[in-house]
């Protein structure tokens, strides 16, 4: 049976209640934090930072953080975040002049790597960078707000990105983020996914515990 994590993102907690928010969430079944990461450069919006991060880790929080640099450029941040707690970091190709480098800085420093590619992003860049990748996360909407509508042509990337980590015979988890709602999480994940990051499809609810429950046995469903 395969292994599924459901990770909740951040963008769309309560923010002034950010620590309780992100234990609550964890409580009602949430495996891991994302943590999107904004620069109002590379992406027109502007949100979470390094120190949020550590408070995190200094409110108690113990599971995994996903940290996804929307930030251009990377490196200087890569260093800082892995200091403050991250497990995962994640960038876009499109940010760092040096590929290769920066995952091996984000390795260097401790942490898991990661590469997100945008809807209209080639995925050739794994040719060259998928022996070094923890998780490959695939945009299933354009970066830079949440509550956006998941673009259905994600799909067919994500297929064909499934198929090319299944080649390389390398674990790496890969996850979609974007639009990610109990009535499309089964057909996402029969495309190839095992990470759904989600954020107003649990945030915006009342009970967290049971927006998650529903997406796990809608998960149940899928071999």
């Amino acid at each position: 049976m395969r292994n599924f994590l459901i990770a909740p993102s951040l963008l769309s907690a309560n923010i002034a209640r950010l620590g309780e928010e992100a234990k609550s969430v964890l409580q009602a079944g949430g495996d891991l934090l994302h943590l999107d990461v904004m620069d109002n450069h590379y992406v027109p919006n502007l949100t979470f930072g390094p120190l949020v991060c550590e408070a995190l880790r200094k409110e108690g929080i113990t599971a995994p953080i996903d940290v996804h640099l929307m930030v251009n450029p990377v490196d200087r941040l890569i260093k800082d975040f892995a200091q403050a707690g991250a497990t995962y970091i994640t960038f876009h190709p499109e940010c760092s002049h040096h590929v290769d480098r920066s995952l091996e800085l984000i390795h260097k420093n401790g942490c898991k790597a990661g590469l997100a590619i945008n809807p209209a992003t080639s995925l050739d860049w794994l040719e060259y960078t998928i022996d070094k990748l923890d998780l490959l996360l695939i945009m299933s909407v354009n970066p830079g707000f949440g509550g956006q509508h998941f673009i259905p042509f994600t799909l067919k990337k994500l297929q064909k990105a499934r198929q090319l980590i299944n080649e390389s015979g390398k674990e790496i988890i890969l996850a979609i983020d974007g639009g990610i709602k109990v009535d499309n999480i089964a057909t996402v994940a029969s495309a190839g996914a095992d990470m759904f990051i989600a954020g107003s499809a649990i945030f915006h609810q009342h009970h967290y515990a049971d927006i998650i429950n529903q997406m796990r046995r809608q998960l149940q469903q899928v071999t």
